[in-house]
């Protein structure tokens, strides 16, 4: 079992200090942060502190959350309740206004309104209306203003006020009416006109109206200021094609209601809802900024709309909820802190466990182990008894090293156990036959012994196919000594466990060389001529063969095929043994022209043949005409007597018509023949001039 079992990220504790001093040190020291980072106490008291601040704050978020909730709730409905109180003053006072101005109606003589002089006093003289309006006039029965009053003063100005839309109506209707916003001709302030008529038994005798200026501080200008004197409330007056009509801000008068920043948005919800007369917004909308709600005045269609401010509505409780987190942090650290001193009373006789660990991996197995209830005792127990087995399997691993060393000792071969590609164990015989010492070798990479780096990297994948198969791996393989001497090693591989690739790989390694020295000599004289050297029928048709299987890739490729000619007549005047000469210096005349890459074969007597891999026909013809001309320019002094032959060659290239090794040769062949029966001394193509025979034929 490894050691890292009873080995914590902090340490080992250090031995038990001797004096009193020391004892309260250490106890002190194992508060320092180094010791709790990390610790098992530590995970635990942060994961109780992000248990505590995640509890706290998504409780204090959900309860703010709820009264944010409840308030705008409340407060769309005390919005509601102020619209419809402020829109009811607002119609009460309309209704004054109204009464008033018909009050004074019956009090305007029929000759009072040809006298304007006269008539500016009598209007001068009403204080009570002249504190309801902002001027007060009266009008002929054609709309030509007699006198306007003012706080002013009297005027008598020369307007004609007959194409007003409200004075119109009065003329038509004979009743008081209430004009919409316009701009007054007299003062050229946005201005909302009362007109009242002046009847009497012969008929309309002219009319008498009071402005009210909207941009001044009178009816309209304090209904439009926060009822409540909050100032994060909007009061806004409209008519009910929605043109502002008293509003906080002079030039927000006579705007489209539509425009106003904060209401645009519920103004176009109330218009798809229908309108209604009185109607609270969402308070919890998207895109909702303000608290709104709308009254209207049923007499004069004016409607009352209240902004209350979302922002200052809800930030008295967003601070609560703000000093409510700092608040909840405060308290989960100190709660936290509080849990890891309870933690680390609880947790002494895990201490005291790990500290007992820690003196059995430094050598000191005595001593008794301490003692604990539930998972602690529990956890005790279990160490103790694998302690008492690991002792055991340490006991026994040394009795079967014992035994391995002695068997790897006798063993005639070399042994090596590897375990991720490095040596763990190598017999004696093992570092004898690489010239290396154990030490050399024990914890390297095994790459080291082998001849190259491409051979190792090459051997992995054949060990692994074998292993997968359930059976060892047996092969060769080139070695290097330590003083640089390749050698061929035979190698013999099993699985320590075939179902674990980490459990490692046990080889038995012997000197090979001389066998596969032998075998490659034996080899060599199955597949090559004894007299030139050069390859003999059967190596040569195992290389077409192998050619042949690798198209098309292998392609472009030729076969020249050679006859000599004249060469009986040497045998028959020169002997034997001339004729072996000629053929010796024939073979070397041709492998002069080829490329190392070519193949050169005695075929029969006095035939020779070439293989030209990557070649195409073009270029075998030129390969097979310098051949043809190193063998005629061959001269063999044989006992004063000048020897020579001449050759005839066919060239054939390998090609998609041919269906096996057979036909090619053949046809190579046919073109040989060809050549010879044309004079000899030729070099034939079977190229789309001649016929394949086949062997039926």
């Amino acid at each position: 079992m490894d050691a890292d079992l009873f080995v914590g990220d902090g340490g080992l504790d250090p031995p038990a200090p001797a004096s009193a001093r020391e004892v309260w040190r250490a106890r002190l020291n194992r508060w320092h942060p180094r010791h709790w980072r990390g610790s098992l106490k530590a995970r635990l008291a942060l994961g109780g502190l992000a248990a505590l601040l995640l509890g706290m704050s998504l409780t204090v978020w959900w309860m703010v959350e709820s009264a944010e909730q409840d308030t705008l709730v409340q407060a769309g409905r005390h919005e509601q309740a102020e619209a419809t109180r402020t829109a009811l003053s607002l119609g009460r006072r309309i209704d004054v206004m109204r009464h008033a101005l018909g009050a004074l109606a019956p009090q305007i003589e029929a000759d009072m309104v040809n006298d304007p002089r006269r008539m500016g006093q009598f209007l001068e003289h009403q204080a009570v209306l002249r504190g309801l309006f902002s001027n007060l006039f009266v009008t002929t029965p054609q709309g030509r203003l007699q006198v306007y009053v003012d706080p002013l003063g009297m005027r008598t100005p020369a307007t004609d006020l007959s194409d007003r839309p409200y004075f119109q109506t009065m003329l038509r209707e004979r009743r008081s009416v209430i004009s919409g916003p316009l701009s007054g001709r007299v003062a050229g302030e946005p201005v909302v006109v009362f007109l009242q008529p002046l009847l009497d038994a012969s008929g309309l005798r002219g009319s008498v109206g009071g402005a009210l200026r909207l941009t001044s501080r009178e009816l309209m200008a304090d209904l439009a200021q926060a009822t409540d004197g909050a100032q994060d409330i909007t009061v806004i007056v409209s008519n009910d094609d929605g043109q502002v009509l008293a509003h906080p801000r002079r030039d927000r008068v006579l705007a489209p209601l539509a425009d106003e920043p904060g209401l645009a948005a519920a103004h176009a919800r109330w218009v798809a809802a229908g309108r209604p007369a009185q109607w609270t917004d969402d308070p919890q909308a998207d895109d909702a900024t303000h608290v709104i709600a709308t009254a209207v005045d049923a007499g004069s269609g004016w409607r009352v709309w209240r902004m209350h401010d979302r922002a200052a509505l809800l930030a008295p409780l967003r601070e609560a909820r703000l000093r409510a987190m700092r608040s909840s942090a405060a308290l989960a650290f100190l709660l936290a802190g509080a849990m890891m001193a309870f933690l680390a009373w609880q947790l002494r006789p895990l201490d005291a466990l790990e500290a007992r660990a820690a003196r059995l991996l430094q050598g000191d197995a005595e001593g008794d182990w301490p003692e604990a209830d539930g998972e602690v005792g529990r956890l005790s127990r279990t160490l103790r008894h694998v302690w008492a087995e690991r002792r055991q399997m340490e006991d026994f691993n040394a009795q079967v090293l014992r035994k391995l060393g002695s068997v790897m000792s006798a063993a005639p071969v070399g042994i090596a156990f590897t375990r991720n590609r490095c040596f763990e164990l190598v017999s004696a015989e093992f570092c004898k036959l690489l010239g290396y010492p154990e030490y050399a070798l024990l914890g390297q990479p095994t790459v080291m012994i082998f001849a190259s780096p491409e051979e190792y990297e090459g051997l992995g994948p054949q060990v692994g196919a074998a292993f997968a198969a359930g059976e060892p791996y047996v092969g060769e393989v080139q070695l290097r000594h330590q003083d640089g001497r390749v050698f061929w090693g035979g190698l013999r591989a099993r699985p320590v466990d075939p179902y674990d690739s980490q459990a490692g790989t046990i080889w038995s390694v012997n000197d090979v060389s001389e066998q596969v020295h032998s075998r490659r000599q034996l080899e060599h004289a199955a597949m090559h001529d004894p007299l030139t050297g050069a390859m003999n029928r059967k190596g040569f048709e195992r290389a077409l063969s192998f050619e042949f299987a690798g198209q098309p890739a292998s392609r472009p490729a030729a076969v020249v095929m050679i006859d000599l000619d004249h060469f009986k007549p040497i045998n028959d005047t020169a002997g034997h043994a001339a004729g072996d000469a000629m053929l010796v210096a024939v073979a070397q005349a041709i492998g002069s022209r080829v490329r190392g890459s070519d193949t050169v074969a005695r075929i029969g007597g006095d035939e020779f043949a070439l293989l030209l891999p990557h070649c195409d026909h073009d270029r075998a013809l030129v390969v097979a005409e310098k051949v043809r001309q190193a063998i005629t320019d061959i001269t063999l002094d044989w006992n004063g007597l000048p020897l020579r032959v001449g050759a005839s060659l066919g060239v054939a290239e390998l090609g998609a018509q041919h269906e096996n090794v057979a036909q090619w040769l053949e046809q190579a062949d046919a073109a040989c023949y060809e050549a010879k029966r044309s004079g000899r001394g030729a070099v034939r193509s079977a190229r789309g001039t001649l016929r394949v025979v086949g062997s039926g034929s």
